[in-house]
């Protein structure tokens, strides 16, 4: 009897630390984690809002980037709930008028339906989800200004304090866009993805180019200008990097705004670009002309 209880006492110990795992798992990620341990090429910054230091000491730089808490920072503008997806390392934070999700490691936040490069990678740091301010701030309607004498970052709010409005992409331009990065850069570095986007753009507003996406890719002006056209490949469903890619150009962001030409010098057949194009840089497996 006394052994059956044993196992039984045993068997509801197990049980229980397995739940407990199961619920931490599924949490949140922690409002009272311990402190976040920054990487070593970290240095401290600062960040004020109408004049006034907020978040001190909680505020890094990064390989450049500038970084806050999301939590804590979304916290000073609104009344947020967020919750955290452990399957997915996704945050959600959710206000009266903001749902903004920012994913561990992604490049990109979204906002109301916007798709915001964020330049450094988002970081979990010992359960602290870090995201570089400049998207946040636009995710809240904010002014950022980078105050290079003195090292820190200013935030001012435009007019009442509010999140951004929601996303209204013209979705011919999403179709097109989209689909020519996926056919395009299938596979290549998701900064790769962007700029073959910036090639279409830029060609948009170049004189010696149709003045749409739809036009830019189907110019046959001298002979078809992209593969996929010619292949079909056009046609094919984008992949969800290529479309969250082509948001982000609609977004205005840009690695280059005089790259007009991109080839994959293992895979061309004409080097007329080579020869007659100078050099911009080198992204994958794509080197890009202007």
């Amino acid at each position: 009897m006394n052994k059956m209880k044993l196992q039984t006492g045993w068997l509801r110990l197990v049980t229980w630390l397995l739940c407990a795992v199961l619920l931490v798992s599924a949490m949140p990620l922690a409002t009272h984690a311990a402190a976040p341990i920054f990487p070593a090429n970290a240095s401290p910054t600062r960040v004020f809002v109408e004049g006034e230091e907020v978040l001190e000491g909680e505020c890094v730089i990064i390989d450049s980037v500038t970084y806050v808490p999301l939590r804590n920072f979304c916290n000073l503008f609104a009344d947020c709930k967020i919750s955290w997806n452990g399957s997915t390392n996704t945050a959600t934070v959710k206000t009266a008028d903001l749902t903004l999700t920012a994913q561990s490691n992604a490049l990109y936040i979204t906002a109301n339906g916007h798709c915001y490069y964020t330049v450094g990678k988002v970081l979990n740091l010992s359960g602290h989800l870090y995201v570089p301010i400049r998207p946040l701030a636009r995710s809240f309607a904010l002014d950022l200004t980078w105050n290079a004498k003195a090292r820190c970052v200013e935030l001012d709010c435009v007019g009442a304090t509010r999140a951004v409005d929601m996303a209204a992409y013209d979705q011919d331009d999403l179709y097109w866009l989209s689909r020519i990065i996926s056919a395009e850069a299938k596979g290549e570095p998701f900064l790769g993805q962007i700029a073959v986007g910036n090639v279409v753009l830029n060609r948009v507003r170049h004189a010696s180019y149709p003045n749409t996406i739809y036009g830019v890719i189907f110019d046959r002006k001298h002979g078809t200008q992209f593969s996929p056209v010619s292949f079909g490949t056009i046609y094919q469903k984008p992949t969800a990097s290529a479309v969250i890619a082509a948001k982000i150009c609609l977004e205005g962001y840009s690695i280059s705004d005089s790259a007009l030409f991109f080839l994959n010098p293992r895979l061309a057949t004409n080097n007329w670009i080579v020869k007659n194009r100078p050099f911009d840089f080198r992204i994958g497996n794509h080197d890009f002309y202007k």
